[in-house]
Protein backbone atom coordinates (compact mmCIF):
# COMPACT_ATOMS: atom_id res chain seq x y z
CA UNK A 1 0.00 0.00 0.00
CA UNK A 2 1.45 2.96 -1.12
CA UNK A 3 1.36 5.97 0.90
CA UNK A 4 0.63 9.79 -0.01
CA UNK A 5 3.33 12.37 -0.49
CA UNK A 6 4.13 14.52 2.73
CA UNK A 7 4.52 18.18 2.70
CA UNK A 8 5.41 20.89 5.37
CA UNK A 9 3.91 24.38 4.66
CA UNK A 10 4.18 27.13 6.53
CA UNK A 11 3.06 30.08 6.89
CA UNK A 12 -0.22 28.95 7.23
CA UNK A 13 -2.34 30.92 9.66
CA UNK A 14 -3.88 33.01 5.99
CA UNK A 15 -2.59 33.88 2.36
CA UNK A 16 -1.05 31.92 0.28
CA UNK A 17 -0.42 29.27 2.60
CA UNK A 18 -3.99 28.54 4.01
CA UNK A 19 -4.92 27.94 0.80
CA UNK A 20 -2.12 25.42 -1.00
CA UNK A 21 -2.41 23.82 2.09
CA UNK A 22 -6.15 23.11 1.29
CA UNK A 23 -5.45 23.09 -2.60
CA UNK A 24 -2.59 20.20 -2.08
CA UNK A 25 -4.92 18.13 0.77
CA UNK A 26 -7.49 18.29 -1.91
CA UNK A 27 -4.62 16.90 -4.72
CA UNK A 28 -4.01 14.07 -2.40
CA UNK A 29 -0.92 15.33 -0.40
CA UNK A 30 -0.54 14.19 3.23
CA UNK A 31 -0.55 18.29 4.45
CA UNK A 32 1.51 19.32 7.57
CA UNK A 33 0.77 22.86 7.75
CA UNK A 34 2.33 25.57 10.40
CA UNK A 35 1.22 28.26 12.17
CA UNK A 36 2.95 30.40 15.59
CA UNK A 37 -0.21 30.47 17.25
CA UNK A 38 -2.50 28.03 18.74
CA UNK A 39 -5.44 29.65 17.03
CA UNK A 40 -5.25 29.47 14.39
CA UNK A 41 -4.68 25.37 14.37
CA UNK A 42 -8.70 25.26 14.67
CA UNK A 43 -9.71 26.69 11.17
CA UNK A 44 -7.01 24.02 9.66
CA UNK A 45 -7.72 21.09 11.63
CA UNK A 46 -11.12 21.38 10.89
CA UNK A 47 -10.74 20.66 6.72
CA UNK A 48 -8.68 17.87 8.04
CA UNK A 49 -5.21 19.36 7.40
CA UNK A 50 -2.09 18.88 10.21
CA UNK A 51 -1.36 21.40 11.77
CA UNK A 52 1.23 22.19 13.85
CA UNK A 53 3.36 25.14 15.51
CA UNK A 54 6.62 26.67 14.25
CA UNK A 55 7.89 30.33 14.54
CA UNK A 56 11.08 30.82 12.26
CA UNK A 57 12.35 33.24 14.66
CA UNK A 58 12.75 30.62 17.46
CA UNK A 59 14.60 27.24 16.58
CA UNK A 60 13.83 24.76 18.59
CA UNK A 61 10.37 24.85 17.36
CA UNK A 62 11.81 24.27 13.90
CA UNK A 63 13.65 21.39 15.31
CA UNK A 64 10.15 20.21 17.46
CA UNK A 65 8.07 20.30 14.25
CA UNK A 66 10.71 18.52 12.06
CA UNK A 67 10.90 15.67 14.60
CA UNK A 68 7.04 15.77 14.92
CA UNK A 69 6.44 14.91 11.38
CA UNK A 70 9.42 12.75 11.07
CA UNK A 71 7.43 10.77 13.76
CA UNK A 72 4.25 10.75 11.78
CA UNK A 73 5.66 9.68 8.69
CA UNK A 74 8.28 7.43 9.57
CA UNK A 75 10.81 9.70 8.36
CA UNK A 76 9.82 10.47 5.20
CA UNK A 77 9.47 14.33 4.34
CA UNK A 78 9.09 14.49 0.53
CA UNK A 79 8.78 18.16 -0.30
CA UNK A 80 8.68 21.60 1.99
CA UNK A 81 7.39 24.66 1.06
CA UNK A 82 9.55 27.30 2.89
CA UNK A 83 6.05 30.72 2.82
CA UNK A 84 5.67 32.31 6.11
CA UNK A 85 7.59 35.56 6.03
CA UNK A 86 6.14 39.29 6.75
CA UNK A 87 7.18 42.63 4.58
CA UNK A 88 8.32 45.70 6.98
CA UNK A 89 7.82 48.69 5.36
CA UNK A 90 10.30 51.79 5.87
CA UNK A 91 12.79 53.94 3.93
CA UNK A 92 16.17 52.30 4.45
CA UNK A 93 17.29 55.17 6.85
CA UNK A 94 14.55 54.98 8.79
CA UNK A 95 14.88 51.23 9.53
CA UNK A 96 17.40 50.14 12.52
CA UNK A 97 19.54 47.26 12.30
CA UNK A 98 17.58 45.58 14.73
CA UNK A 99 14.20 45.54 12.85
CA UNK A 100 16.70 44.83 9.62
CA UNK A 101 17.97 41.56 11.63
CA UNK A 102 14.41 40.75 12.50
CA UNK A 103 13.08 40.86 9.01
CA UNK A 104 16.04 38.45 8.03
CA UNK A 105 15.18 35.85 11.02
CA UNK A 106 11.75 35.68 9.69
CA UNK A 107 12.40 35.99 6.04
CA UNK A 108 15.83 34.30 5.59
CA UNK A 109 17.22 32.95 8.78
CA UNK A 110 14.59 30.81 9.73
CA UNK A 111 13.75 29.59 6.21
CA UNK A 112 17.83 28.38 5.79
CA UNK A 113 17.45 26.32 9.49
CA UNK A 114 14.16 24.30 8.51
CA UNK A 115 15.93 23.67 5.49
CA UNK A 116 19.19 22.42 6.55
CA UNK A 117 17.16 20.31 8.63
CA UNK A 118 15.30 18.26 6.05
CA UNK A 119 17.74 18.03 3.30
CA UNK A 120 19.34 15.13 5.52
CA UNK A 121 15.91 13.31 5.37
CA UNK A 122 15.51 13.82 1.63
CA UNK A 123 19.36 12.68 0.92
CA UNK A 124 18.63 9.69 3.04
CA UNK A 125 15.35 8.76 0.61
CA UNK A 126 16.72 9.96 -2.36
CA UNK A 127 14.62 12.50 -3.42
CA UNK A 128 12.64 16.03 -2.22
CA UNK A 129 11.89 18.92 -3.46
CA UNK A 130 11.94 22.71 -1.96
CA UNK A 131 10.37 25.65 -2.88
CA UNK A 132 10.65 28.45 -1.18
CA UNK A 133 8.13 31.15 -1.52
CA UNK A 134 10.28 34.33 -2.94
CA UNK A 135 8.75 37.71 -4.53
CA UNK A 136 9.06 39.81 -7.29
CA UNK A 137 11.04 42.18 -4.57
CA UNK A 138 13.60 39.32 -4.94
CA UNK A 139 14.67 40.96 -8.44
CA UNK A 140 13.39 43.84 -8.25
CA UNK A 141 14.14 46.78 -5.79
CA UNK A 142 10.87 49.05 -4.24
CA UNK A 143 11.19 51.78 -2.56
CA UNK A 144 10.15 51.75 1.18
CA UNK A 145 10.55 48.16 0.84
CA UNK A 146 13.94 47.81 1.48
CA UNK A 147 14.34 45.55 4.42
CA UNK A 148 11.85 43.39 2.46
CA UNK A 149 13.55 43.50 -0.53
CA UNK A 150 17.24 42.50 0.77
CA UNK A 151 15.75 39.41 2.71
CA UNK A 152 14.10 38.04 -0.58
CA UNK A 153 17.25 39.26 -2.64
CA UNK A 154 19.49 36.95 0.06
CA UNK A 155 16.67 34.33 -0.31
CA UNK A 156 17.45 34.39 -4.47
CA UNK A 157 21.47 34.27 -3.62
CA UNK A 158 20.94 31.10 -1.17
CA UNK A 159 18.16 29.58 -2.90
CA UNK A 160 19.80 29.41 -6.23
CA UNK A 161 23.06 28.11 -4.45
CA UNK A 162 21.25 25.56 -3.01
CA UNK A 163 19.93 24.35 -6.14
CA UNK A 164 23.11 24.10 -8.07
CA UNK A 165 24.80 22.12 -4.96
CA UNK A 166 22.33 19.34 -5.32
CA UNK A 167 22.02 18.47 -8.68
CA UNK A 168 22.42 15.00 -8.81
CA UNK A 169 21.01 14.09 -5.65
CA UNK A 170 17.12 13.48 -6.14
CA UNK A 171 16.63 16.90 -4.60
CA UNK A 172 15.19 19.85 -6.73
CA UNK A 173 14.87 23.73 -5.54
CA UNK A 174 12.75 26.12 -7.13
CA UNK A 175 11.77 29.63 -6.43
CA UNK A 176 8.32 31.55 -6.68
CA UNK A 177 8.13 35.12 -7.34
CA UNK A 178 4.79 36.53 -7.14
CA UNK A 179 3.77 39.69 -7.44
CA UNK A 180 0.51 41.29 -5.74
CA UNK A 181 -1.71 38.62 -4.78
CA UNK A 182 -4.61 38.70 -2.11
CA UNK A 183 -3.48 37.93 1.64
CA UNK A 184 -3.02 39.28 5.05
CA UNK A 185 -0.04 40.62 4.42
CA UNK A 186 -0.60 44.16 4.06
CA UNK A 187 -2.72 43.91 7.16
CA UNK A 188 0.59 42.61 8.39
CA UNK A 189 2.83 45.04 7.19
CA UNK A 190 0.85 48.31 8.31
CA UNK A 191 1.59 46.84 12.35
CA UNK A 192 5.28 46.77 11.41
CA UNK A 193 5.66 50.17 10.07
CA UNK A 194 3.59 52.09 13.24
CA UNK A 195 5.37 49.66 15.41
CA UNK A 196 9.18 50.45 14.02
CA UNK A 197 9.35 53.37 12.32
CA UNK A 198 9.29 57.59 13.38
CA UNK A 199 6.75 57.95 10.80
CA UNK A 200 6.60 62.14 12.15
CA UNK A 201 9.42 62.81 12.37
CA UNK A 202 11.03 61.48 9.12
CA UNK A 203 12.26 62.71 6.27
CA UNK A 204 10.29 60.82 4.29
CA UNK A 205 6.80 61.69 6.59
CA UNK A 206 4.74 63.14 3.28
CA UNK A 207 5.29 59.91 1.61
CA UNK A 208 4.76 58.03 4.63
CA UNK A 209 1.08 59.31 4.27
CA UNK A 210 0.79 58.56 0.90
CA UNK A 211 1.85 54.87 1.76
CA UNK A 212 -0.72 54.58 4.86
CA UNK A 213 -3.19 55.39 2.58
CA UNK A 214 -2.58 52.42 0.07
CA UNK A 215 -2.45 50.00 3.23
CA UNK A 216 -5.39 51.68 5.08
CA UNK A 217 -7.18 50.56 1.82
CA UNK A 218 -7.89 54.50 1.32
CA UNK A 219 -5.46 54.75 -1.86
CA UNK A 220 -5.49 53.09 -4.93
CA UNK A 221 -6.00 49.36 -5.57
CA UNK A 222 -3.93 47.29 -7.28
CA UNK A 223 -5.73 46.26 -10.41
CA UNK A 224 -3.59 43.57 -11.22
CA UNK A 225 -3.66 41.56 -7.70
CA UNK A 226 -3.99 38.12 -8.35
CA UNK A 227 -5.44 35.05 -5.62
CA UNK A 228 -3.45 32.88 -3.54
CA UNK A 229 -4.56 30.02 -6.50
CA UNK A 230 -2.37 31.92 -8.85
CA UNK A 231 0.87 30.82 -6.94
CA UNK A 232 -0.87 27.27 -5.82
CA UNK A 233 -1.18 26.25 -9.79
CA UNK A 234 2.71 27.09 -9.75
CA UNK A 235 3.55 25.27 -6.50
CA UNK A 236 2.03 22.40 -8.61
CA UNK A 237 4.09 22.69 -11.49
CA UNK A 238 7.41 22.69 -9.19
CA UNK A 239 6.12 19.53 -6.98
CA UNK A 240 5.48 17.44 -9.65
CA UNK A 241 6.96 17.98 -12.85
CA UNK A 242 10.37 16.03 -13.79
CA UNK A 243 12.07 18.94 -14.39
CA UNK A 244 11.27 21.99 -11.67
CA UNK A 245 11.96 25.41 -13.46
CA UNK A 246 14.29 27.56 -11.29
CA UNK A 247 12.24 30.19 -11.16
CA UNK A 248 8.13 31.07 -11.61
CA UNK A 249 6.93 34.50 -11.78
CA UNK A 250 3.34 34.99 -10.59
CA UNK A 251 0.92 38.03 -11.62
CA UNK A 252 1.44 40.17 -14.50
CA UNK A 253 3.51 42.73 -12.92
CA UNK A 254 5.98 40.60 -11.75
CA UNK A 255 6.49 39.39 -15.47
CA UNK A 256 6.77 42.82 -16.93
CA UNK A 257 9.11 43.84 -14.25
CA UNK A 258 11.55 41.36 -14.59
CA UNK A 259 11.09 41.61 -18.88
CA UNK A 260 11.69 45.12 -18.46
CA UNK A 261 14.68 44.81 -16.05
CA UNK A 262 16.59 42.71 -18.74
CA UNK A 263 15.50 44.78 -21.72
CA UNK A 264 16.18 48.25 -20.69
CA UNK A 265 19.56 49.75 -19.24
CA UNK A 266 19.78 49.88 -15.33
CA UNK A 267 19.48 53.61 -15.23
CA UNK A 268 16.38 54.35 -17.29
CA UNK A 269 15.20 50.86 -15.74
CA UNK A 270 15.64 52.12 -12.02
CA UNK A 271 14.62 55.54 -12.91
CA UNK A 272 11.04 53.69 -13.72
CA UNK A 273 11.01 51.73 -10.78
CA UNK A 274 11.65 54.91 -8.86
CA UNK A 275 8.27 56.50 -9.87
CA UNK A 276 6.54 53.27 -9.09
CA UNK A 277 3.38 54.11 -6.09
Amino acid sequence: MSHPKSIIVTGCSSGIGAHCARALQREGWRVFATVRKPADMVALEADGIEALLMDYTRPETISELVEAVKARTGNRIDALFNNGAYGQPGAVEDITTDVLREQFETNLFGWHELTRQIIPIMRAQGHGRIVNCSSILGLLPYRYRGAYTASKYALEGLTLTLRMELEGSGIHVSLIEPGPIASRFTANALAKINQHIDLENSAHAEEYKRQLARLTGTGRENRHKLGPEAVHHVLTHALTAARPKPHYLVTTPAKQGAFLKRLLPADLFYRLMRRLD
